[in-house]
């Protein structure tokens, strides 16, 4: 039987849904391995490094991280200390006397949780020996030349070798761990084929054969469960890589996913339905003034200005006060991302606009990164005639106000035509010829080295969006990640963010989707899809998700071409809206942050640990009252009317800055309403039984 306090999950009336006990974490011990513990590769190190401090704060001194050791991680991330624990001491120098190099510290994250980390090179002289182990384990061959599954594999062993020497010296204590992604997996087939009393989780962020059916262009959510799973795994090589992960995820004592999405897809591609859902957070923190992002974005935006101003010098006829900016990030997945149909949007975008004539124009910046040889001349020549105007302005201005000084200390008024003499005028004359260009302000921001066959540059040829004075949507594709110390664009990624008016990410393969998620939390209003998990997300918490700056496309029962003119649609409504209706919406979306706070969501992972030591050590442990699947919160539509483009809200009002509608609205009002529905916003459950006909209509 758990021992341990009660918790009790209540709904909004205030009733109990159930009552689960609460683990004893004095009698456990947690570790989570991944390949990404102090290693940034992708979105599962975020997903580790955002959840750390609300786990290490749970478990405390019996939480755990395990992961590879990297020289140069080791030396700018974490601190060396001795293990706390005593069978964990053990373990680590049973370890490196047998031959390893097993180092322990504190990571120097939030919430500063312990790692393990093993020398993957240090051991590889063992991969042979390992490699008979795996395929005595589950007829498993892993080919000599895929260098990634024999690191894999040599991580997986030494995991397992580690959990077995904690289990030999935990002194009454139950061990949890939990596994992300195949790249860890090896270590939970060794630790169940070796029967090791381990309580055993295996986490998903993406299947390795949807990810790449999807990157190939193929229908994949319409025929799920027409795919021949070996054949297609054979024919892209990673037929071992694909059963060392379906393998992980038969052996688990709990199998979770990220999503509802990635759930149905995991249960036709790995042939098992996960137990738990487990969405992805992030760590909240809020502004002790409550209108402070507000004035962030009004600062990073100014950044973005200046950026601007150099990059269309010579054709710089918009007004910057009228322009929105606008972006899509994250790894260079053309189809994956959803990059192929937002530039079509864009194309039809660019149409709407000249055609009613709207003084709006759209900047939109492509930031994924891919091989380039450089920046181009052209881009850094922009960012140097206005650093050489903005000199030129600020010498005349000195020597202006110096003038005026004088004249007004004698109690005259200056004659304008002449307190600017021929100098100055030639100077400004100088610059403004400075100023010109023969050629159209370029699209891309480096050389790229792939230049006639990027998807993204030929999309762009082909739809004609070259930055011409007559487009009203201008294009920037930026092939390299955003850093404080560019030449160019000299911004951190949050900064970025903080400063744009929209992310659009229309993504058609995405488990979760980080990039939506932290523009919400920034305040900043996002597109994102229907087959995204965090669309999933927020479709299923929240009444009217456009009403709060989510707009969720329907990737999985439109057309492609349906889908396209959906997202016009959206980036047209957004172009529409007022700057008072922007703050408004912006106040809205940043308040949908609660929801996506590791405080709450990780809720989901203490259910999963619960089920997983009931599995484990039935006899010692059991879930007094599981929690049934019921209707989920929803997140209430705002009661003034929303600033949201589709057609049906026709008393949003479109050009002007005062509206009477408006006039209803009382943020204060609204936003303490918020707060308290959001106070318990999640109904636990497990994963909802799929409906027949739900994989999809059409292919995007």
């Amino acid at each position: 039987m758990m021992r341990g306090r009660s918790l009790s999950v209540t709904s909004l009336s205030g009733l109990p849904l159930w009552d689960v006990q609460e683990l004893p974490v004095e009698d456990l011990l947690l570790f989570e391995v991944a390949w990404e513990v102090t290693n940034k590769v992708g979105g599962i190190y975020t997903v580790i490094q955002t959840k750390a401090k609300t786990t290490a704060d749970e478990w405390g001194e019996n939480y755990c991280l395990i992961g590879p050791y990297f020289e140069h991680n080791m030396k700018t991330q974490v601190e060396e200390c001795e293990p706390p624990s005593p069978a964990i001491k053990k373990a680590v120098e049973a370890m490196n006397l047998h031959g390893c190099q097993v180092h322990f510290g504190r990571w120097l994250i939030e919430g500063s949780p312990y790692v393990v980390l093993f020398d993957i090179g240090y051991s590889a002289w063992n991969l042979d020996r390992w490699k008979g182990d795996l395929w005595e384990a589950c007829n498993i061959g892993i080919p000599y030349h895929d260098q990634e599954a024999n690191d894999m594999l040599i991580f997986g062993s030494l995991t397992a070798w580690f959990l077995k020497e904690v289990t030999d010296h935990v002194d009454g204590k139950h061990v949890i761990a939990q596994f992300h992604e195949w790249q860890a997996g090896t270590g939970l087939i060794l630790s169940r084929s070796r029967r090791l009393p381990v309580a055993t989780i295996f986490t998903t962020h993406a299947t390795l054969l949807g990810r790449y059916l999807c990157a190939a262009n193929i229908d994949f959510y319409n025929h799920l469960d027409k795919f021949d799973i070996d054949k297609e795994a054979g024919e892209r090589q990673i037929y071992h890589r694909y059963c060392m992960e379906r393998a992980s995820v038969h052996c688990a004592h709990v199998f979770t996913t990220v999503s509802e999405i990635t759930a149905i897809e995991a249960e036709h591609m790995l042939k098992r339905k996960p137990d738990v859902v487990t969405p992805n957070g992030l760590n909240i923190k809020k502004f002790s003034a409550v209108h402070e992002f507000q004035n962030l974005h009004a600062l990073y935006k100014s950044k973005i200005q200046d950026f601007v101003r150099g990059h269309f010098y010579g054709h710089l006829d918009f007004d910057l006060e009228k322009t929105l900016f606008l972006f899509i990030a994250g790894r260079y997945e053309f189809s994956n991302k959803g990059a192929d149909i937002f530039l079509e949007a864009l194309s039809r975008l660019n149409f709407l606009l000249r055609v009613h004539k709207n003084d709006v124009t759209v900047v939109v910046f492509f930031i994924m990164p891919a091989k380039t040889n450089n920046f181009n001349v052209e881009t850094l020549k922009g960012q140097a005639v206005r650093k050489q105007l903005w000199d030129t302005a600020n010498s005349v201005k000195e020597k202006f106000g110096k003038k005026l000084y004088d004249a007004l200390l004698k109690g005259e008024i200056p004659d304008l035509n002449k307190i600017l003499d021929r100098d100055d005028v030639t100077i400004m004359k100088r610059a403004i010829f400075s100023t010109q260009r023969q050629c159209l302000p370029p699209v891309t921001t480096h050389n790229m080295i792939d230049d006639s066959t990027d998807p993204i540059l030929s999309t762009i040829r082909r739809i004609g969006l070259f930055n011409s004075r007559t487009d009203r949507v201008k294009v920037i594709l930026h092939p390299e990640f955003l850093s404080s110390t560019s030449p160019l664009l000299p911004m951190d990624y949050e900064e970025f963010v903080r400063g744009c008016h929209l992310g659009v990410f229309p993504s058609y393969y995405e488990p979760w989707g980080y990039t939506p998620a932290e523009c919400t939390v920034m305040g900043i209003p996002s597109v994102t899809t229907n087959l995204s998990g965090f669309g999933c997300f927020m479709q299923e918490h929240v009444t009217d998700p456009a009403a709060y700056g989510i707009y969720i496309v329907d990737r999985r029962f439109c057309s492609p071409d349906e889908s396209c003119n959906q997202l016009t649609q959206f980036l047209y409504g957004f172009c529409k809206q007022s700057r008072r209706q922007r703050i408004i919406q912006r106040n809205r979306t940043e308040r949908l942050s609660d929801l996506l706070d590791w405080k709450y969501l990780g809720r989901y992972y203490m259910h999963a640990r619960h089920l997983t030591l009931s599995r484990a050590f039935p006899d010692k442990f059991h879930v007094e009252s599981s929690p049934t699947q019921t209707q989920g919160f929803k997140f209430p539509r705002p009661s003034s009317v929303p600033p949201s483009p589709t057609s049906s809200q026709h008393s949003s009002p479109q050009a002007s800055d005062v509206e009477d509608e408006d006039e209803r609205y009382d943020e204060e009002e609204e936003a303490e309403r918020d707060r308290l529905n959001i106070k318990s916003p999640f109904i636990l459950g497990q994963v909802p039984h799929e409906k027949k006909k739900q994989h999809g209509e059409h292919k995007n």
